[in-house]
């Protein structure tokens, strides 16, 4: 008779799909309809780019701002939506932030000129921020602690899913029916979401903090502890607000570094209120970690139609078929990074994929005259260079206690976002003494080196322990193995990971 095989520590947890619930599954599907929303009405201004710009005879850097509009009030949108998600529940905030930029993207499709263009812009901003911090720690605080980065990974595929939809969509519309009607489109879809959410449990790490505290988290309560604070507090978020617009419109010209350190002054000043004198250095570190990775990624994803337009001469249905490629690229980069983060570690994952991605850079812009050569090429860039955006979440929200997490995540992450605002209007400016594919391969090279030092080297958590010994690694992974799904965070960073199956 054979012998028993021992049971190692591999044996103790079932397999990964099998700790996921029916309840879990139907809770990622609900956040991942809203990401494929969010990359589908996101990714619409840089597909139909070139259309405004004929229509309304603005040049490739103002044109390229209309993409930089929606980062301008992300920094707002994801801190008061973030709090509201910790206040009352991740499940209101998914649900105000999807019909927030849904009602910025209709409004799109009634633009007059390039002023009330922008302004809508500003509206799918904010929603996009919400979204973005609601429904990644909704999922990520529903989902067994063993399977997080996975959790992360497919949530943030959704918006790579809808950059295909919208690919698709492009060729089939803008010819027949012009570029207003993709924003009017992309509204319908919204309905979907809104009734699957409509029936969702609360996330199971909140609604386990908020038992035993008893009472609601205040994430916000610092900026508002006097009427003194309060007043300064609102003052700084008009300033912000007010020079961030003149940085990225024509009403700043002339004066844009001046205006973009105080924005910079401003925003540094809620990190560091909300840090407090112990955290505050983590906040900084992990939103100057963000911004970069922006710069790096965001060049390619807001000019690449406009590259593949001007530069190679694509026609529309050229276009999406490459736009095909790379949102397939990225979609799949997500479930991979997901796997991979859940193996070796988040930040590992993250390092190392980067580093791998460096291979594709310049090849996809030495490429000129065949389209499957470019379709494969930019496949494997976005795979390991944006794919791994899907453990993003992860990465962030691990860093910051249930209580505060949704608020800590927007205002960092999107703060951090403005990196995008920077991006692809620097890639213009880059393209004005060089080619485009230049610039854009010079702007991705260099910065993805600065991020992988940034998360590989875990510079953030050191730079906090400089005045905080304490500070957690990962409160999302328990210090236990054996956590149950759903449990409150732990204070294990990388080494305390869970390796299931």
């Amino acid at each position: 008779m054979r012998a028993r095989r021992a049971k190692g520590p591999r044996d103790r947890y079932p397999p990964w799909y099998r700790q996921v619930t029916p309840r879990q599954w139907k809770s990622m599907f609900a956040a991942w309809v809203g990401y494929l929303l969010d990359g589908f009405d996101f990714v619409l201004i840089t597909l139909v780019l070139t259309e405004i710009a004929g229509t309304f005879g603005l040049s490739t850097a103002g044109a390229a701002s209309l993409v930089s509009g929606a980062f301008i009030t992300r920094w707002l949108g994801g801190a008061l939506l973030g709090a509201a998600g910790d206040r009352y529940g991740r499940k209101a905030a998914m649900i105000a932030s999807i019909l927030l930029y849904s009602l910025g993207t209709f409004a799109c499709g009634f633009a007059w000129d390039y002023t009330s263009l922008f302004a809508a812009r500003l509206v799918i901003g904010m929603g996009m921020a919400g979204e973005y911090s609601a429904s990644a720690t909704y999922v990520l605080e529903s989902w067994p602690a063993p399977v997080r980065n996975r959790a992360s990974g497919f949530l943030i595929s959704g918006y790579a899913g809808g950059t295909v939809l919208a690919a698709q969509l492009y060729q089939w519309v803008v010819p027949h029916w012009g570029w207003r009607w993709m924003f009017w489109i992309g509204v319908l879809p919204v309905l979907v979401a809104l009734w699957v959410r409509r029936s969702l449990p609360e996330a199971g790490d909140w609604s386990a903090e908020v038992e035993a505290a008893g009472a609601r988290p205040r994430p916000f309560g610092p900026l508002f502890a006097g009427r003194a604070r309060r007043r300064l507090n609102v003052l700084l978020a008009a300033v912000a607000s007010a020079a961030l617009f003149c940085v990225f419109t024509p009403a700043g010209a002339g004066h844009t570094p001046w205006l973009a350190a105080l924005a910079a002054l401003c925003l540094t000043a809620f990190a560091v209120q909300l840090g407090g004198r112990r955290g505050w250095v983590l906040y900084v570190s992990l939103t100057l970690t963000v911004f970069c990775a922006f710069l790096y990624s965001w060049p390619v994803q807001a000019l690449l139609p406009t590259y593949l337009k001007t530069e190679l001469g694509y026609a529309p249905a050229q276009v999406a078929d490459v736009m095909y490629y790379a949102g397939f690229g990225t979609m799949a980069g997500c479930w991979l990074a997901g796997f991979v983060g859940d193996r070796f570690g988040t930040r590992r994952a993250y390092a190392g994929t980067l580093l791998l991605s460096l291979v594709f850079v310049f090849p996809v812009f030495a490429v000129q005259d065949s389209l499957v050569a470019l379709g494969v090429l930019l496949f494997g860039l976005l795979a390991l260079g944006q794919g791994i955006s899907g453990i993003l979440p992860k990465y962030i929200a691990g860093h910051f206690p249930t209580a505060v997490r949704a608020a800590s995540l927007g205002f960092v992450y999107n703060v951090g976002a403005l990196g995008g605002a920077v991006a692809p209007v620097l890639g213009a400016r880059l393209a004005e003494g060089m080619t485009l594919g230049r610039a854009l391969a010079l702007l991705t090279f260099g910065l993805t080196l600065v991020v992988i030092v940034l998360v590989g080297g875990d510079v953030p958590v050191r730079l906090a322990r400089l005045l905080n010994r304490e500070a957690v690694g990962d409160h999302l992974v328990p210090a236990e193995a054996g956590g149950e799904a759903g449990a409150g965070a732990g204070t294990a960073g990388e080494s305390g990971r869970q390796r299931p199956k």
